[in-house]
C-alpha cells in the first residue's frame, strides 16, 4: 500500500517562505500553586521539531496552529496556546504560534472562510499533526487545497508505519487492545481481527467480553448497548482473541485513588477471581495468569501494535498488568508500535519508551487508519497542488 503524499522535499524553494505548519501540540496542561499554567508532557512538541528544524535551515519563516482541547468554537482562558508557546520557544525560538485553533467554530465546521485566514500571507502548507489527521477541520483539509503542502517527518514516518502494519506486517503479528470503552475501539477491533494473528483485548473493555462470553463481572465497566456486538465478534474471530482468565477486583465500598490525588485515600480489599466476579465487586486489572499468558504472545511476536491501558494504572494498586504489557512490548525483539495518549503516559511512567520502535503521536488517528486505511487530512495532502504521485498519474500526464 503506497498513500503517495508529498513530503517536506517536495515541496519549491524554501528561502525567504512563509510555510503554516499545522502541528499537534494538544499536551497536557497543569496549573501551579501560583496560578503559572506550564505544559506537563512536551512529547508531541518534541516530535515536530524534526520537521520545524528542516524548514528553518532551508531558510522559512515559520507560522505553526494547532488546537489545545476542546473550548467548543469560542476563547476559553483555560485553553489558550500561552504555555505551548513558552515550551515551543524554550526548544527552538524563532517560531510563531497562532492563538487555539478551535476558539473560532470554523475550525471544527472546516468553514472556507477560516480556511481563508490561515494560508493568508503563506507560501507553503506542511501537516505534521497526525493526531489531528482523522478530522476534517479547517486546518487538516482546507490548506492543501490552496498551497503547495508537503507532510512533516513525524506524520510521513506515521502513514510509513502504520501502513506497514496494514499492508505486510513481519508475523505473528500482535494487536494489543485496552481502554475503557468498547464503543471507541469495535471497528478497529473488526480490522486488528481479521489482520493479526492473535489479538489480545484487556482493560475496562474487556468487561462486556467477558460479558458477552457469559460470566458476570458484577460491578465492572460494562458497555451494555455493544454486548451483542462483543458476542458477534467473538464467534466471527474467538480463536484468536484472548481475553483475560483472572481478574484483580476491588471489595464493595472500595475507594479508588489515583496518582496525584491528596483529598482521597485508597481503601477497600483487592482479590483474583479466575472466573466470575462475585457482586459488588469491580475489576480494576488483570490478573497473574493473564499477565503472564498474554507476556508470553508478546515475547514471540515480529509486529506488536499496543494502544490503550490494561487496568486503572492511575491508581497504583492497579497498575500491574499495564506494567507488565509495557515491559513485554518493551522486551520484545520484533517491531513494537506504541498509541494512545494513556499509553504513551504509561510507558514513560513506567520508563521503557525508549525501547519502543515508534512511539504514535495519534491515538484515535492510529486506530481510525488501522480501520480504514486513510485519514482525511493524507487524503488532502494527496489531492496538493505539487503532488508529484498525483501528477505523473493524472490524465493529462498519460
Amino acid at each position: 500500500m503506497n498513500l503517495d503524499i508529498p513530503v517536506l522535499e517536495d515541496l519549491p524553494p524554501l528561502s525567504g517562505k512563509s510555510v503554516l505548519l499545522r502541528a499537534d501540540f494538544n499536551e497536557p496542561v497543569v496549573e501551579d500553586k501560583d496560578g503559572t499554567r506550564r505544559v506537563a508532557d512536551d512529547f508531541r512538541i518534541r516530535a515536530t521539531l524534526p520537521t520545524i528544524t528542516f524548514l528553518m535551515e532551508k531558510g522559512a519563516h515559520i507560522t505553526a496552529c494547532s488546537h489545545l482541547g476542546r473550548p467548543k468554537g469560542k476563547p476559553d482562558p483555560r485553553y489558550g496556546m500561552q504555555p505551548v508557546r513558552d515550551r515551543l520557544n524554550e526548544l527552538v525560538p524563532g517560531v510563531e504560534l497562532l492563538e487555539n485553533l478551535r476558539f473560532n467554530p470554523g475550525e471544527e465546521a472546516n468553514d472556507p472562510a477560516f480556511v481563508d485566514f490561515l494560508v493568508a500571507g503563506h507560501d507553503y502548507y506542511v501537516n505534521d499533526a497526525f493526531g489531528s489527521s482523522h478530522r476534517a477541520h479547517a486546518s487538516v483539509v482546507g490548506p492543501p487545497k490552496r498551497l503547495p503542502s508537503a507532510a512533516g517527518r513525524q506524520l510521513a514516518r506515521e502513514v510509513e508505519v502504520f501502513t506497514k502494519l496494514l499492508g505486510e506486517p513481519d508475523r505473528p503479528f500482535v494487536a494489543v487492545v485496552g481502554g475503557a470503552k468498547v464503543a471507541d475501539k469495535l471497528g478497529v477491533l473488526h480490522s486488528l481481527a481479521q489482520r493479526a494473528d492473535t489479538l489480545i483485548v484487556g482493560g475496562g473493555m474487556s468487561y462486556t467480553f467477558l460479558l458477552a462470553q457469559g460470566r458476570k463481572v458484577a460491578s465492572s465497566l460494562v458497555d451494555l448497548e455493544h454486548v451483542k456486538d462483543c458476542a458477534a465478534l467473538l464467534e466471527e474471530h474467538g480463536a484468536k482473541i484472548l481475553l483475560p482468565t483472572d481478574i484483580v477486583a476491588l471489595s464493595p465500598g472500595g475507594q479508588i485513588c489515583v496518582y496525584g490525588d491528596h483529598d482521597h485515600e485508597p481503601s477497600g480489599e483487592l482479590e483474583v477471581f479466575e472466573h466470575d466476579i462475585p457482586d459488588g465487586w469491580e475489576g480494576l486489572d488483570m490478573g497473574p495468569n493473564t499477565r503472564a499468558k498474554d507476556a508470553a504472545v508478546i515475547a514471540s511476536a515480529k509486529t506488536v501494535l499496543w494502544n490503550g491501558p490494561f487496568g486503572l494504572f492511575e491508581d497504583p494498586r492497579f497498575c500491574v498488568a499495564t506494567r507488565a504489557i509495557a515491559e513485554a512490548v518493551a522486551n520484545c525483539s520484533g517491531f513494537t508500535v506504541v498509541g494512545g495518549g494513556d499509553t504513551v503516559s504509561a510507558i514513560d511512567a513506567f520508563g521503557v519508551a525508549e525501547k519502543i520502535d515508534h512511539v504514535s503521536t495519534g491515538g484515535g488517528a492510529s486506530l481510525e487508519f488501522m480501520e480504514f486505511g486513510d485519514l482525511p487530512g493524507i487524503a488532502a495532502l494527496r489531492d496538493a497542488p505539487n503532488n508529484v504521485a498525483r501528477l505523473s498519474t493524472s490524465p493529462a500526464s498519460q
